[in-house]
This record gives structure tokens, sequence and C-alpha cells, in this order.
């Protein structure tokens, strides 16, 4: 029995050794060097808490305090990044923006961000408050979700839902490995093994994955339309305009790969009448796609892009609302 037990121990032993070793190094490599994948799990496991509601599975944690790729992340009292704006209307047109990551403004700093830009620009005209709902890794069903739970009550002018392509993949579910997510070792090494997997399978690649979520028969998509027209339901009854903004992946604006999958969700946006905007050409010109990201590794828009996108959207967003807190419903 000896004989057998000791191999097993020293094997363990050595494999505790490795992997706190593994651990140690990561952890002062990350200290000065930024890494995507783990950062966006470090936003996962410090910003976010679970949601009792299955159809957003997750939210920001009100208080919420982090900085990631190097920015500096404040998440208010409502959950949202972004100030505290109260309740009651003021006199103020207010607008509740909706989004993922690209919304919320990851790796750029909070007044760099295009809802922040276009709470300025549209101050200018009259005074303005943008609501900033977007969360990390959100598609439109939570979006959809998150603003019928906390973003009703501020009786918004105008709704923007800001979607990108990847807005059609399926609401995840909690992983009962999530507590690996604390490991930096292992989130950067399940990464490495991803992206090489992703090599060898067409599918598994950014743009065969995105592709192929805009299939007619996937659920993902399917649940995004529907959510879309919920909303569309829910502002119609109560007087809230409804705007759609398209932003693109930023990999080859130039030569966009899913300008397909764009034109669809237009189609369908504009059969049920819902005023949309593709911002993509506004990005044509890009000679270089590095230019635009908040880093090598991460395709998200950096400042100079958020200032594209600002004012690509200004007067699309601004047409036809008006601030109205003097008409209460």
């Amino acid at each position: 029995m000896n004989k057998r037990i000791v191999p097993i121990l020293a094997l363990l032993i050595a494999f505790g050794i490795f992997f706190g070793l593994g651990e140690v190094l990561m952890r002062l490599y990350t200290a000065s060097v930024t890494y995507y994948d783990v950062e966006m799990t470090r936003y996962a496991m410090d910003v976010k808490e679970p949601s009792a509601n299955p159809n957003m599975g997750h939210v920001h944690r009100p208080g919420a305090q982090a900085t990631l790729m190097g920015v500096p992340v404040s998440i208010n009292r409502d959950g949202l990044r972004d100030r505290d704006y109260p309740v009651e209307r003021t006199g103020a047109r207010r607008y509740v923006f909706l989004g993922d990551s690209l919304t919320m403004g990851w790796g750029v700093a909070q007044e760099q961000s295009f809802a922040k830009l276009l709470e300025a620009k549209l101050g200018a005209q009259q005074p303005t408050e943008v609501l900033n709902f977007g969360a990390g890794n959100y598609n439109t069903v939570q979006e959809v979700n998150l603003f019928l739970e906390k973003g009703l009550k501020y009786q918004p002018d105008a709704v923007v839902v800001f979607y990108f392509i990847n807005d059609a993949e399926p609401t995840p579910t909690m992983s009962r490995w999530e507590f690996l997510g604390h490991s930096r070792f292992v989130t950067f090494f399940w990464s490495r093994i991803k992206s090489l997997v992703a090599r060898f399978d067409r599918d598994l690649t950014f743009d065969g994955y995105y592709k192929g979520l805009y299939a007619d028969d996937q659920p993902g998509w399917k649940a995004a339309r529907d959510a879309l027209l919920l909303l569309q339901r829910t502002t119609a009854e109560r007087g809230i305009a409804l705007k759609v903004v398209l932003l693109p992946e930023l990999h080859d604006p130039a030569h966009y790969p899913f300008a397909a999958e764009h034109a669809k969700v237009m189609d369908f946006l504009a059969r049920h009448g819902i005023a949309a905007l593709d911002v993509t050409p506004a990005f044509a010109g890009t000679r270089d796609p590095h230019a635009l990201w908040v880093a090598l590794d991460d395709a998200h828009p950096n400042a100079a892009a958020h200032a594209i996108i600002t004012d690509a959207t200004l007067d699309f967003i601004a047409k036809d609302v008006h601030g109205r807190a003097d008409k209460p419903r």
C-alpha cells in the first residue's frame, strides 16, 4: 500500500509546487504587463456578481472599483459604470445607452467613452443626461432585461442599443469551474489553449464563429430578435424613442468581413420600423486597425475609435428626441 501511495503523493506535491510557482510568476508578470484575457477575467471576478434573473446572469456589483487594462473602472450605486443620476426627472433630455463592453468603455477612461463624449456634445445643444448601461460580455437579451429591471425607472426620452456582432450569442450560464477565474495561471494558459485550437478549426476563429451566429436556426440570433421586439413594444407603450446603432468589429474595418451579417440585422430592424444606423462606413478608411485598438491583443475601440463613433452617431441620436421632463408618464 505504501509503495502505491508514495508516488501518488510525490506527484501531487510536484503538481502543487508547479502550480504555485506558476501562479506567483504570472501574478508578478501581470502586475506590470496587461494581458487581455487576464484583465477580462479579473473584471468578471472583481466587478461583477451573479444576478437572480437568468436572462441576465450577472450584473455589475454596486460600488465596485478596479483598474483594468490600466484604466480605473468605478461602478455607481445602481451598477453602472457612470456617475449617479437621480431617478426623478430633471430638466434635461435623458438617454439610456444599452450595450456590451464597447458601450461600457472597456480600456478607455470613462470621460473618453462615446457615451460621455455624446453626453457632452448633445448637452451643448440642450441639457442632456446619458445613462450608460453598458456591461461587458452582455448580449442583446441581457441588455434588454437590464433595462427592464433597472432602466425603466429613469423614464428616459430615448433608448439607444449599441449592437455588436457577438450580440447574437446565447445567454451563458455560470460554469461550475467559475472559481478557477481567480487563478492568473489557469486563465493565461486556458486562453492560449483556446487560441491554439482555433487555429485548426475555422468555426472557432473569431470570423467563422461570428458568422455562424447568424444562421436562421441559431437560438441566440432568434433570442436577440425577440428581445429587440420586446424592447420596441415596451418603449412604444411609454412614448420612449428607440434607436439601434451597429458598431463595427475592428480587426479589418476597411474590408469588413461581417457586411452580410450587418445587412441581416439592418434588414430585420427596417422591417420592424426600428430606426437604425450602421457606423462601420465611418471606419472604412482605416489603414492600420491596430491604431484603433485598446492594446495589441485587444481589439476593443480605443479613445480615437470612440471619438469616431461619437461623430458618426451624433446627428442620428439627437434627431427626433426632445426632453420631456415636464410630461410625466
